[in-house]
């Protein structure tokens, strides 16, 4: 009988559980009023009397190692429901997340790189702490030049030659220096002018250049390039160039779409003219060819560049620039449908 006992400990030891009935059924087969130690102190009557000390003890040891087995797996399954009940029923559907929305700015870009992305530019990004050859002097601004007024520059105290860019033209330069034509690029990123913050204008918003250098290009070129663009990102058919000045770029034109005058709004945007001017162009000047180790007897190109904010402004209607800045969700809310 001590023999038996003993190996009925080693079981109690050794028996796990995978839910609470598995528990009960145990205890019910060692602890209960018909269970395995009920016959076993049964036959503990007719045990020797020599021999009761021993066996008598290995039952109470049998007892408690079945009574401690219960309540230890008891507890554990009782933690687990509790772990589990703190975080709720982990089998119910899960509860809606809120989306996000793109940011209009993000949205206006891509639909920008995407429209000329068909027709083979590819993206070019650079450094937006910039060094004065490729921000001005390799862009046919020389130190001194007065149209570097045109930019009122942020540049960094401890090195004159640094500087915050003030376009993306910058990283045109570069791309033209490790790049040999024939080039067709996109340059969108953040830039930054020493301006007031006003409703119409901030120091800090981004611009997408476009720059396409080959040999044979002509303004022929640059108009049917700003022509398909105007029809595909804003549904309008009729541009008009306007002579303009830019120091990289002969001849230089600002770039006007017609869009029209049938809604109040319409005559408030235009001014009551029907015309939009959304970006400026022009032909790559032969110095910064030459800046750029570029043979301009034999390439020639187009350069174009556009604020992505005014886009934005236009095409949702947006009356303050600062609105991209704020951070205000129920303004970016508006934006949660829009691709």
């Amino acid at each position: 009988m001590l023999d038996k006992v003993n190996e009925l400990i080693l079981e109690v030891k050794a028996f796990k559980a995978n839910s609470k009935e598995e528990v009960e059924s145990f205890r019910i087969k060692y602890l209960g009023s018909k269970g395995i130690l009920k016959d076993l102190f049964g036959e503990f009557k007719n045990v020797e009397n020599s021999l009761k000390k021993e066996i008598g003890q290995a039952l109470n040891n049998l007892r408690s190692a079945a009574t401690d087995k219960v309540n230890e797996l008891k507890d554990a399954f009782e933690s687990a429901t509790e772990s589990q009940s703190s975080y709720g029923d982990l089998t119910r559907p899960a509860e809606p997340i809120p989306l996000g929305a793109r940011h209009p700015i993000s949205i206006v870009k891509n639909r920008i790189v995407e429209v000329f992305n068909r027709i083979g530019f590819t993206i070019s990004e650079g450094p937006e702490i910039e060094d004065d050859w490729h921000n001005f002097t390799a862009l046919n601004l020389p130190e001194y030049h007065p149209a570097r007024d045109m930019q009122d520059t942020f540049f960094i105290e401890k090195n004159p030659d640094l500087l915050l860019r003030t376009h993306t033209s910058s990283v045109q330069t570069r791309y033209m220096e490790n790049n040999t034509p024939p080039i067709r690029t996109l340059s969108p990123g953040r830039v930054f002018r020493n301006e007031d913050i006003s409703a119409r204008s901030h120091c800090i918003f981004h611009q997408i250049e476009g720059l396409y250098i080959d040999t044979d290009v002509s303004f022929a070129d640059l108009k049917q390039t700003l022509l398909y663009f105007t029809k595909e990102m804003f549904g309008k058919s009729k541009i008009r160039l306007r002579p303009s000045f830019f120091p990289f770029t002969e001849p230089s034109a600002e770039v006007d779409i017609y869009w029209g005058l049938e809604t109040e709004t319409d005559y408030k945007i235009t001014k009551g003219t029907g015309w939009l001017e959304i970006m400026g162009c022009g032909m790559v000047d032969p110095n910064v060819l030459k800046n750029a180790n570029i043979d301009p007897t034999k390439y020639s190109g187009y350069a174009f560049g556009m604020g992505i904010e005014r886009i934005a402004m236009l095409l949702y209607q947006i009356p303050d620039i600062r609105m991209f800045y704020e951070n205000d969700v129920r303004f970016l809310e508006q934006f949660k449908s829009v691709l």
